[in-house]
């Protein structure tokens, strides 16, 4: 593992890639501890806060362009700007099962399946996590 592929890129993407990681090691903190207690609560503001500032250096980054400067991962970034709000909404309603659909949807998806495009060869991400 090598953090200098990072160390070497854009302010965006660093900002987007340690983002992306600490809220991916953060959400798996939440899925393994206590529900509804204070540090679930104050550790899921952290969560969205991070997902936030990872939806939002996604526009900033146009390394892939299929379409003129958009990717796919700009509407990821798109629907997890809806679904952050909506996901807090339902935990403040106390719809437990809708909040807890989202979230782990909003995990799996933004963070999970988009991350693990990040490990294909010739990614930046690769390159942190292999050495390459």
């Amino acid at each position: 593992m090598s953090l200098s592929p990072i160390l070497a890129a854009p302010l965006a993407i660093q900002i987007h890639a340690i983002g992306a990681s600490a809220a991916f090691l953060l959400g798996l903190v939440q899925f393994a501890a206590p529900k509804g207690t204070l540090p679930h609560r104050t550790l899921g503001w952290i969560w969205v806060v991070l997902m936030l500032v990872v939806s939002i250096s996604a526009f900033f980054i146009h390394e892939i362009r299929l379409w003129d400067r958009w990717s796919p991962i700009h509407l990821i970034a798109i629907f997890t700007l809806v679904m952050l709000p909506r996901a807090v909404w339902q935990a403040r309603r106390h719809a437990v099962q809708k909040h807890r659909f989202n979230m782990i949807g909003l995990f799996l998806g933004a963070l999970v399946v988009a991350g693990s495009f990040t490990l294909l060869p010739g990614r930046m991400m690769r390159a942190v996590v292999l050495g390459e």
